[in-house]
């Protein structure tokens, strides 16, 4: 009866399972792999109250204030260190803070997409990003990625074919794979970028959490400024979501000129600013320079219960199921064996004390039912080992 009242892009509109899961992760008896959140124990409870404090004291008469769309200026400044340690130079005025790296995603739609646009992205991919694809009622089309990340080459011979609006991808231990994109990939994406006039946008909120900080690879933001006409088709998101805290709600967008005025009016019409003091939080915060003293611990951390995860998995499943070695970020993308659909097991699992996600919403096109994104970064070590007991004895 009251469907028709409804915009046509809502219509089919799924909700996000992780959103749904995260209610029943409440559960004192639930050990959750299903979503991405921080190790509690890794967030800097002291320093954020300290930041606070100096945001509610020293900087009250703009925290408790409105303030610009494109961001609060000391925030701003202090995000441009922290993109050159990142080894990508970019200015403030190039910067617009978003409320969650999701939003940047949905501006990015509001802004670029049209009904029955076409949209690249790895297939598998974030669902989430998927979900604001859906709702500005764009064609999303998969390239297939391996253990470096998209192929290009598959995104090579597609844009022969196709002229798509954007590409998205994580380029950094993608969700849900874990994948990295390669240096040499990444200088390929922008060659093809400026060759077919195609937007790429790069998500990488994971980046900071490589677990070994020698491995880590410059950004295509950094990477545009030496390949020639790349730059003007490239934008790049960032969080402190995962390596600060998710309740801040602050991220970054860094955006080139023909795009960076379009955008800041669609964030006009949608929040007129990111919440003053929470910008003025994280400004504190990260001028502290608590972040980095504290990313090698976290890096450790996270390195570990990956490798109490996948040896426990190992241990308990053994070729009841396979997966790929992450080498940073929070998921392990595994697949069962056997023709066993996750979305089937997830209940009795459930049931069983144990979540995780089926991977066949991360799927743009025909999924893959057999896979499964566990993440490793919320239990602690003896709850993933008994996460992994549980989840064999549901599989038994």
């Amino acid at each position: 009866m009251f469907e028709d009242r409804l915009a046509q892009r809502m219509q089919g509109v799924q909700t996000s399972p992780v959103r749904e899961l995260l209610k029943l992760a409440q559960r004192p008896d639930i050990i959750s792999f299903a979503g991405g959140l921080p190790d509690p124990e890794l967030i800097d409870t002291e320093g954020l109250a300290e930041a606070t404090a100096y945001a509610t004291g020293e900087q009250a008469r703009h925290a408790w204030q409105y303030g610009t769309t494109e961001g609060f200026m000391p925030l701003r400044e202090q995000i441009v260190r922290l993109m050159a340690t990142r080894g990508a130079s970019v200015t403030p005025a190039e910067l617009l803070v978003t409320t969650g790296s999701q939003q940047g995603i949905d501006l990015i739609g509001r802004v670029m997409l049209d009904p029955g646009d076409v949209v690249v992205v790895e297939r598998p991919t974030y669902l989430a990003a998927l979900q604001v694809f859906g709702l500005y009622q764009a064609r999303v089309e998969g390239i297939e990625g391996d253990a470096e990340g998209m192929r290009t080459d598959l995104l090579e011979a597609f844009l022969e074919r196709e002229r798509p609006k954007m590409i998205y991808l994580i380029t950094n231990f993608s969700n849900p794979t874990g994948a990295t994109l390669s240096l040499e990939r990444r200088r390929h994406l922008l060659e093809l970028a400026a060759r077919h006039g195609v937007m790429v946008i790069e998500d990488d909120p994971y980046g900071e959490l490589v677990f070994d900080a020698q491995a880590s690879l410059p950004p295509l933001w950094a990477l545009a400024d030496e390949v020639p006409g790349a730059k003007p088709w490239t934008v790049y998101l960032s969080s402190l979501s995962k390596i600060v805290a998710p309740g801040l709600r602050v991220a970054w967008m860094a955006l080139p000129e023909w795009l960076y005025g379009k955008v800041t009016i669609a964030k006009q019409a949608t929040d007129l600013h990111t919440s003053t003091l929470s910008q003025a939080t994280a400004a504190h915060y990260l001028a502290s320079d608590r972040l980095h003293a504290r990313l090698p611990h976290m890096r450790a951390t996270y390195r570990e219960k990956a490798g109490v995860l996948m040896s426990a998995l190992r241990s308990r499943l053994g070729g009841a199921i396979t997966f790929e070695e992450p080498r940073g970020g929070m998921f392990v993308w595994a697949r069962f064996a056997g023709g066993v659909d996750a979305s089937v097991l997830a209940p009795r699992a459930i049931a069983s004390g144990v979540m995780f996600l089926p991977g066949h919403s991360f799927f743009a096109g025909e999924p893959d039912h057999a896979r499964v994104r566990l993440s490793y970064s919320l239990p602690d070590r003896a709850g993933i080992e008994e996460g992994v007991r549980r989840l064999a004895s549901v599989m038994d």
